[in-house]
């Protein structure tokens, strides 16, 4: 029997990557294949709607609400303190809405990794979708990829591409993106699981 590989998801809202993490692992069989159990789903939002969806879906949720924190740092350690309880072998970011300090990126080092809706290296940060279409771009899409110190710039493992329509708004293009994500996000953690020792 392989060791035990905890999953750890993060998120700040609906939960919707969560949501299709947790029923792939389910469907799929993740526990007996590799070990691997979503074992909790933390939020920095008491009021994310992604926390009743985890409990739904038969996954412990946690709330850590960034506000009570005088600081990103002490937020951090208090995030880290939580998330090492579970034993993590793998955090995944799911629509967690924090810029992540220098410390909390280097003690997860090598098992971090977070969705970006757009093909890295092209538009990091915010209003991906936006930016696409402004810029022209023929196609779009989104990005599985490891957390480095340096935002939206780890080495990508995997992505998907959608094309961007004559018409696209950015909530357009970033539904169909959407559906892309739900699909690659649980394809490209089931990955990382198989080439764990």
């Amino acid at each position: 029997m392989p060791l035990p590989k905890n999953i750890v998801i993060l998120i700040s809202g609906s939960g919707s990557n969560m949501a299709a993490i947790v029923q792939t692992a389910q469907q799929q069989g993740w526990q007996e294949q590799f070990g691997a159990t979503v074992a909790a789903v933390i939020s920095n939002r008491p009021d994310a709607a992604g926390l009743q969806l985890a409990q739904s879906l038969g996954v412990a949720a946690q709330a850590l609400d960034h506000r009570a924190f005088e600081s990103r740092e002490a937020f951090d350690a208090a995030l880290m303190q939580l998330i090492d309880g579970h034993q993590p072998a793998l955090v995944v970011l799911a629509g967690f809405m924090r810029i992540l300090t220098p410390g909390f990126v280097g003690h997860y080092a090598g098992r971090l990794i977070n969705i970006h809706p757009s093909l890295l290296p092209a538009f990091p940060g915010l209003n991906t979708h936006q930016r696409a279409i402004d810029a022209g771009c023929a196609q779009a899409g989104c990005t599985v990829h490891q957390v480095t110190a340096e935002l939206d710039h780890g080495p990508i493992l995997a992505q998907a591409v959608v094309p961007v329509l004559p018409g696209d708004t950015a909530d357009t293009l970033a539904a169909r993106v959407l559906i892309e994500e739900h699909r690659l996000y649980p394809l490209a953690v089931r990955r990382w699981l198989q080439d764990e020792p």
